[in-house]
């Protein structure tokens, strides 16, 4: 019986693959447990115009992430923070307070864990902040670190 899989089935196959199993899996298993359905003309059509809608919004999705790329390159995030001497903080600067400024000033809601920041700032002075935007898109965000 050729079915669609509607959740991936460990060993078998991932969701959405179409494949040929025996009846008697796919109807005391598969369907049974709503792990796929029955491969019709119908649900093919419908799991065909799925995927479209779901490389679409893939498109779209990575599209605003090279927008937000650029938009970032131009932007400097500033931060004030207690230094000793040679510019040397204390404490650190972290993504969480590089994401809340960057949202504060520029109303860019970005997830801290976005931000790819190796180690805290601990100085002060510019520094570029690589930022994972998308799985193929990155970029980076200026961020000043001055004395309070």
């Amino acid at each position: 019986m050729k079915v669609i899989f509607l959740k991936d089935v460990k060993g078998k196959a991932k969701k959405g693959d179409v494949k040929n199993v025996p009846d008697g899996y796919a109807r005391n298993y598969l369907l049974k447990n709503k792990l796929a359905e029955e491969a019709t003309s119908g649900n093919l059509k419908a799991l065909d115009a799925k995927k479209k809608k779901q490389d679409k919004l893939e498109i779209e999705e990575k599209e605003s992430a090279i927008n937000l790329k650029d938009k970032l390159a131009d932007l400097t995030v500033e931060l004030e923070a207690k230094s000793g001497e040679n510019g040397r903080l204390f404490g650190s600067i972290t993504s969480k307070q590089i994401a809340e400024a960057l949202n504060k000033q520029h109303g860019y809601k970005l997830d801290k864990r976005k931000i790819e920041l190796d180690e805290p700032i601990r100085a002060l002075g510019y520094t570029n902040v690589p930022v994972k935007l998308h799985p193929e898109v990155s970029g980076s965000v200026k961020v000043h670190v001055k004395e309070k």
